[in-house]
């Protein structure tokens, strides 16, 4: 892409609403612009972002046999009245009459909606278990919408939801699910701990928070240090075994937030503590047959009696991740993409656009990294270095590559790392290596 016929609306100066890192940069960097309180629209850069998010999310949903479906973002209000949601929900439903006067709702969540569709097309415990994902936009009136995506109104989600016969079946789901996020998490280039979460009237211990570290974190988290250094990007996963080992791993010690703290004990980890403030990026939880029960979602048992089945619901917030990764990556020249999720893995920097030798240099190489599939962005306009340099690094782009009269003079490139900010003269070939990884 050539920066200068792309859509790129940066910005020099911060605007005066924005008052968290990620809000003032995605403004800055042109990848959103409000269309009303809460509400935004995408723009080229922020929705490249946007999708590579997804794609890892869908990846990682598939990988543990949870098939897409695409549920709408209008629901009947008889749906929600028919489990006893529609009236307990409260004001940040957005509710509305069609023009057949039927009630209609712009949907917070999709419990109701996924239960009626595994309801009229189950019918035998021979078909579970079953687990069905989507990701779609979704609608809460906050009373107070800030912080850019971080507490939008309108937002995109991924919500899972899983169907089996018994507890023991859940409990199976429920831990592909729980192993199936952190390794999401860990592609997006996040440290995410799980957090129990209160499960209110259901009990037991199926219900976790996952929270990322960043300074800018609604809620204040407290945890053992291992949990820094725990990893499973380079396991090899069995998701059809038994992953109680993994999730034992990643519970067994001392994790909590806000309410769920336990003074005592952190006081006995004594250097192993680590507290912080933290952002949710995603909930599991198990409901058991909260909405089974009433919306007639039942099987026929292996002795033919019905039963109602267990549900868990699993939810990532597709949208909030790009602000809470900005969050947790970024300086105070602009954002630190992590690989997986940069809008362009590389910039090309033309220091003087307009000498021939310059530009032919800059072209060959855009040529060639096209030609080799790196998704690069090739600043070819007449301007200064200077801000060249600061909306590369505004925009965050991994590896920018700088060319100027006496590099092209001396057969080098510039190669700089958004990362760590080294700078290395080198050949053109071993630029294309070093970013080729």
């Amino acid at each position: 892409m050539r920066l200068s016929q792309y859509f790129l609306p940066t910005l020099k100066d911060t605007p005066a609403e924005a008052q968290i890192a990620s809000h003032r940069l995605m403004l800055r960097a042109g990848m959103v612009r409000q269309s009303s309180a809460g509400i935004y629209s995408w723009l080229p850069l922020g929705l490249r972002v946007l999708k590579k998010i997804e794609m890892v999310v869908r990846e990682e949903q598939n990988a543990i046999g949870c098939h897409e479906v695409l549920m709408p973002t209008i629901q009947p209000a008889d749906l929600w009245r028919k489990s006893g949601r529609y009236d307990d929900y409260g004001p940040e439903m957005l509710r509305f009459v069609d023009r057949h006067e039927r009630d209609m709702l712009y949907g917070p969540t999709n419990e109701e909606q996924i239960t009626e569709i595994f309801a009229e097309a189950v019918r035998s415990y021979r078909e579970l278990p079953q687990m069905l994902y989507h990701i779609q936009w979704k609608f809460r009136d906050e009373v107070r919408p800030r912080f850019g995506v971080m507490r939008g109104r309108e937002f995109l989600m991924k919500d899972a939801y899983s169907f089996d016969l018994d507890g023991a079946g859940a409990r199976r789901s429920y831990n592909k699910m729980f192993v199936s996020y952190l390794k999401t998490y860990e592609r997006l280039g996040l440290k995410a701990i799980p957090m129990a979460a209160d499960t209110g009237p259901i009990g037991g211990d199926m219900s976790h928070e996952f929270l990322i570290l960043a300074d800018t974190g609604e809620s204040e988290i407290a945890c053992h240090r291992d949990f820094l250094e725990m990893s499973l990007i380079n396991q090899s996963i069995d998701f059809d075994g038994d992953l109680q080992p993994i999730v034992d791993r990643f519970t067994g010690k001392y994790a909590a937030t806000d309410e769920m703290r336990n003074l005592e004990t952190e006081k006995a980890l004594g250097e192993d503590l680590v507290t912080a403030r933290g952002i949710e990026v995603g909930h599991i939880f198990n409901f058991g047959t909260k909405y089974s029960k009433p919306m007639g979602a039942s099987v026929a048992g292996p002795d033919g009696q019905d039963v109602a089945v267990e549900m868990g619901s699993y939810g990532i917030g597709v949208s909030r991740l790009v602000g809470a990764i900005i969050e947790a990556s970024h300086d105070e020249n602009g954002v630190i993409w992590p690989d997986s999720v940069a809008p362009f893995q590389a910039g090309i920097i033309n220091l003087k656009s307009g000498d021939g030798d310059c530009d032919n240099v800059c072209e060959d190489i855009y040529r060639k990294m096209r030609n080799l599939g790196v998704e690069v962005l090739y600043d070819d306009r007449d301007a200064r270095a200077g801000a060249k340099f600061a909306d590369a690094d505004l925009i965050g782009l991994p590896w920018q590559i700088i060319v100027g009269p006496r590099g092209v003079k001396n057969g080098v490139v510039e190669l700089k790392n958004r990362k760590s900010g080294d700078r290395d003269e080198l050949s053109l070939e071993a630029a294309f290596s070093k970013i080729s990884g």
